[in-house]
């Protein structure tokens, strides 16, 4: 199979445009995910699992991968780890959380939204520091 490198190209320079830090496109069984790296540390060792011989294809430099359950934003919006200021965390790094436990509220038209685990596990990460802005898909927390 070959890729077209414009392709790339262009979903790059949405990404610059638009301010994005991910952007994804599907067409028949060809699915091209291009992100940004947004200050991870990359030099840090990883274990890639890959759900298709398609996606190991289409890695590129500023892509990271992260080993484990990850658990995205269902919406644009803002993310608070509690409640409310100065109450208990939803989670926790080492965390022990079900699916449907609340992880995080993603504010999004002054509505606060809360966000369930998607799976059982422990919280190895949090992604998005509380009260900043997430985008959909964006991984918030990964579990292992």
């Amino acid at each position: 199979m070959k890729i077209d490198k414009k392709i790339i190209k262009e979903l790059n320079e949405y990404l610059e445009e638009f301010n994005l830090t991910e952007i994804e496109i599907t067409e028949k069984d060809t699915k091209i995910k291009v992100s940004k790296n947004m200050g991870t540390n990359i030099n840090q060792p990883s274990t890639v699992a890959y759900n298709s011989p398609i996606e190991k294809n289409i890695l590129e430099k500023n892509q990271i991968i992260k080993h484990g359950i990850e658990v995205t934003s269902p919406i644009i919006g803002t993310a608070y780890h509690a409640p409310e200021p100065g109450a208990k965390k939803f989670i926790e790094v080492g965390k022990k959380i079900k699916k449907g436990d609340t992880i995080m509220i993603v504010e999004a038209m002054k509505t606060m939204n809360h966000v369930p685990s998607t799976a059982d596990g422990v919280v190895k990460e949090i992604c998005v520091e509380d009260g900043h802005p997430v985008e959909f898909g964006q991984t918030i927390i990964i579990l292992e």
